[in-house]
């Protein structure tokens, strides 16, 4: 499985972006997809996650009602809406797949392949 992430770019506070995830492959529907961050300094974070079927969405609690995950099986793709950006939500963000257990979807190594990562910026 390959994954191309794009649809980063520089924002102000309060602003908009779409993340989209292309993955190549025929097993895609059959992994949760995740994403993830990584701010200068700090460790990858977990965002969001949802399920094969894309019935089933988790978020971490700092951007629970602003992020919204979704996938479309017949195209391998996957998205993180992000609403209300704020400057703490500056990373590069990284989109997962390759994880079968729901149960493990916060924890990186649950995944077993990783895009490239796309910056994001928030400005104040």
């Amino acid at each position: 499985v390959q994954l191309q992430a794009s649809g980063g770019g520089l924002v102000q506070a309060g602003g908009s972006l779409r993340l989209s995830c292309k993955a190549s492959g025929r097993t895609f529907s059959s992994y949760v997809m995740g994403w993830f961050r990584q701010a200068p300094g700090k460790e990858r974070e977990f965002v969001a996650a949802i399920s094969t079927s894309g019935a089933t969405t988790y978020y971490a609690d700092s951007v629970k009602g602003r992020f919204t995950i979704s996938r479309d099986n017949a195209r391998n793709m996957v998205y993180l809406q992000m609403k209300n950006l704020k400057p703490e939500d500056t990373a590069v963000y990284y989109c997962a797949s390759g994880a079968q257990n729901w149960n493990a979807k916060q924890t990186a190594r649950t995944y077993g392949f990783w895009g490239q990562g796309t910056q994001v910026t928030v400005s104040s």
